[in-house]
């Protein structure tokens, strides 16, 4: 796993928590399959920009806010 990887996975899995929806939910509102917001949030996989934009808006953040934090 590659540390900006699981970056990502800890900031996508924050976000979501603090808006207290679940991994399907979230899924749901992305339009994407919700064993890979799992696999996301793991750190396994590694993401277009198309899906961090759909993230970013399902968790009405901007995909800036998404990444922010990551180095």
């Amino acid at each position: 796993m590659h540390s900006v990887l699981v970056q990502l996975g800890k900031r996508v899995r924050a976000l979501r928590e603090q808006r207290g929806i679940s991994q399907e939910a979230l899924a749901d509102l992305a339009e994407i399959h919700r064993n890979y917001i799992s696999q996301i949030e793991g750190g396994k996989r590694n993401l277009s920009f198309f899906n961090v934009v759909k993230i970013a808006r399902a968790l009405k953040v901007s995909p800036s806010k998404l990444i922010e934090l990551i180095r």
